[in-house]
């Protein structure tokens, strides 16, 4: 298993996961939808794609954005995407894919990772912690979405 950046060449498995990823999220299924949206996130270069990848089957990937903080003045980075095939799971994959983006942050400069996910996605609330991120208990989270 090696976990590596996404290149154009992985667009039609990348999609499939993708596709199994925003269904989680309750979106429809649509494929065409998720291989146009990772086709311009590899060809602009505006994100960070990583997979793990064993014998060109991809089982994982996880997806940073770039974001910057003013205070700390330095970028920091968005774990925006983290989502491993329901038949892979359990062998440490998602693991494996944080350990990657961590090395992303230290190698980029940046002053940190952050992310967020939903309060019933019990699975990705052990595995944060777990793997080192802490709650910040200090902010409150807000959203304005157009309507």
């Amino acid at each position: 298993m090696k976990v590596r950046e996404a290149r154009l060449t992985d667009l039609k498995n990348l999609s499939v996961l993708f596709n199994s990823y925003r269904m989680f999220y309750g979106k429809k299924s649509d494929l065409k939808v998720a291989e146009e949206f990772l086709r311009s996130r590899i060809e602009e270069k505006d994100s960070k794609i990583f997979v793990c990848d064993f014998n060109n089957e991809l089982s994982g990937f996880v997806q940073l954005y770039p974001i910057f903080s003013s205070t700390r003045v330095s970028k920091y980075w968005l774990l925006n995407d983290l989502y491993v095939d329901v038949k892979k799971r359990g062998k440490g994959y998602s693991k494996l894919l944080i350990e990657k983006s961590k090395e992303l942050v230290v190698e980029s400069k940046a002053c940190g990772m952050m992310l967020e996910t939903e309060k019933s996605n019990i699975i990705g609330n052990k595995l944060y912690p777990s793997s080192g991120f802490k709650k910040n208990e200090l902010c409150n989270f807000y959203e304005w979405i157009p309507s």
